[in-house]
């Protein structure tokens, strides 16, 4: 069955980072399996092409994308919601694909106008989001009203598609959602285009052009890192631990990529003395993402979010990185014995395993091929759309049998 699909993205798409990857790479993997697919999102951020977006009425004072828990999100998905809601009475979908909980929110009562199942794309939890972006503090009475309506919304969704198995258990451990409406469609990548750095010589010749662009010294071995830039994402003990790798390895650099506000970021490491040895371009297109990529001999994953999906990981895997993460769940669900972890939230062991994943280079080169095997087997975004589609059918036969039971 081929569906009208109106997806829906309470965020800045598209904006070159993890959740807006996934958006992209759903969107394209499911439009290719021939099914109509409309976004409707934010009224900032940049077309994709080949995906039909309708955008929410123009904010003029927010041209940056907002990212993460916001108090501008209240208007905006106000705008978000008249959007939707346009679009559906024009389009009659027949599934409505909410990304984050405010967009699960919103889909809540189309749901019930046109009778179409609610797929809520979970990254993580919404509070939990919230903690660690400051947004809110566990004593503020405000966090346990959050608490539950997070909770309302997992119930009264027909699906929740997780990016990790750990997501999915820890909702099944809850005991909120019945274990038979939660599925994990695990973050994947597209193994043709992230691929290991070939040494031919014309991607030789474009590597040390980038190199030469961001102003790498020669000689210097790669650490690389995409993605937010944000103390729950671990980029504050990332330059902590690169001050201190520094110290012990001076040929090493630190090629720091992503948003918002590097500038900050740059000012820190030059406050640790290592700015020479940390660059931070700042946003990296998805498109160009993999040339950057190449130029790693070490890529690194520090998150520090314990609910979240590290999406950057299969992209690491798939170029053939050997890859540093901090030892978290989600980590070593992506990853397995592909890994090497450092203890959650340490710059000393950060530090001290990227130094061995550099000097190791039988055991860098191991994990790298074991990697890039895992991430062919195991990471396809066609694999995941079929996943999806199973999940829109069983959804739907819900719906129809009238199974809507006291979760509900």
């Amino acid at each position: 069955m081929k569906h009208t699909i109106l997806m829906l993205a309470s965020t800045s798409f598209f904006s070159d980072y993890g959740n807006h990857v996934r958006i992209w790479e759903e969107s394209r993997a499911l439009q290719k399996r021939g099914h109509r697919l409309i976004l409707a999102t934010y009224h900032n951020g940049d077309n994709m092409p080949g995906l039909d977006i309708r955008r929410s009425w123009d904010v003029p004072w927010i041209k940056r994308a907002v990212v993460g828990s916001s108090r501008h999100k209240l208007y905006l998905d106000v705008g978000l919601s008249w959007r939707a809601l346009r679009v559906a009475l024009k389009e009659r979908p027949t599934i409505i694909h909410a990304h984050t909980h405010e967009a699960a929110a919103i889909g809540l009562p189309l749901r019930t106008l046109f009778h179409a199942p609610l797929i809520l794309d979970y990254q993580g939890s919404m509070t939990s989001e919230m903690l660690d972006h400051g947004f809110v503090r566990k004593q503020n009475p405000l966090y346990r009203l959050l608490v539950e309506i997070e909770h309302l919304i997992n119930r009264k969704a027909d699906a929740i598609m997780t990016s990790t198995h750990n997501a999915a258990n820890q909702l099944r451990q809850a005991g909120i959602v019945p274990h038979e409406r939660i599925y994990a469609v695990t973050d994947s990548v597209d193994t043709d285009r992230f691929r290991p750095y070939d040494r031919s010589p014309a991607w030789q010749a474009q590597r040390m052009e980038l190199r030469a662009q961001l102003g790498i010294p020669a000689g210097r071995h790669v650490i690389t890192y995409i993605g937010l830039l944000a103390p729950y994402q671990g980029t504050n003990v990332l330059i902590e631990a690169a001050a201190l790798l520094v110290r012990r390895r001076p040929d090493v650099h630190f090629l720091i990529m992503g948003h918002p506000d590097p500038h900050s970021y740059r000012t820190y490491a030059a406050s640790l003395g290592v700015g020479d040895h940390v660059t931070l371009p700042g946003r990296i297109i998805y498109r160009d993402l993999h040339s950057y990529l190449a130029l790693g001999d070490v890529a690194v994953a520090p998150k520090m979010s314990l609910t979240e999906g590290n999406g950057k990981i299969s992209n690491y895997m798939a170029m053939g990185l050997p890859v540093v993460a901090f030892e978290t769940p989600v980590s070593r669900e992506i990853l397995g014995d592909c890994g090497i972890y450092a203890q959650l939230g340490s710059a000393e062991d950060l530090a001290a395993k990227l130094e061995l994943a550099l000097e190791d280079r039988e055991l860098a080169y191991h994990l790298a091929t074991q990697g890039r095997a895992r991430a062919v087997s195991d990471f396809s975004w066609e694999q995941a759309a079929c996943q999806i589609e199973t999940i829109y059918q069983q959804a739907m036969a819900r719906r129809h049998k009238g199974c809507d039971c006291a979760y509900s």
